[in-house]
């Protein structure tokens, strides 16, 4: 179950990040809520799944499971560049998190 926490709070993740983006310094009421309710749910997320998975392996999934999410946000949604090495390094993100969540 600790997986499924970690993963979840992952992709909460991508939402305070993606929310992130439209707050215009915190004056967006919407998106403001949006950030704060999923920041929250993220953090809660991570802090279930380290009662059980070790919090060095928890943290480096968490924060790729955001980092990935939110690269994949940006192209589809915002434009941004879609390169051979951005890619590259992309995959060798998924790779990581697959290896430690092999180990773990």
């Amino acid at each position: 179950m600790a997986w499924l926490w970690l993963v979840l709070g992952g992709l909460c993740e991508v939402g305070f990040t993606t929310c992130l983006r439209f707050v215009d310094g915190f004056r967006n009421v919407g998106w403001t809520a949006g950030f704060l309710a999923s920041v929250t749910a993220s953090m809660g997320l991570l802090e279930l799944a380290a009662r059980t998975i070790p919090m060095g392996t928890a943290y480096a999934v968490w924060g790729g499971i955001g980092a990935l999410g939110t690269v994949i946000v940006g192209i589809a949604a915002f434009g941004e560049p879609l390169s051979a090495a951005r890619l590259a390094l992309i995959a060798g993100l998924v790779g990581c998190v697959l290896g430690l969540k092999a180990l773990g």
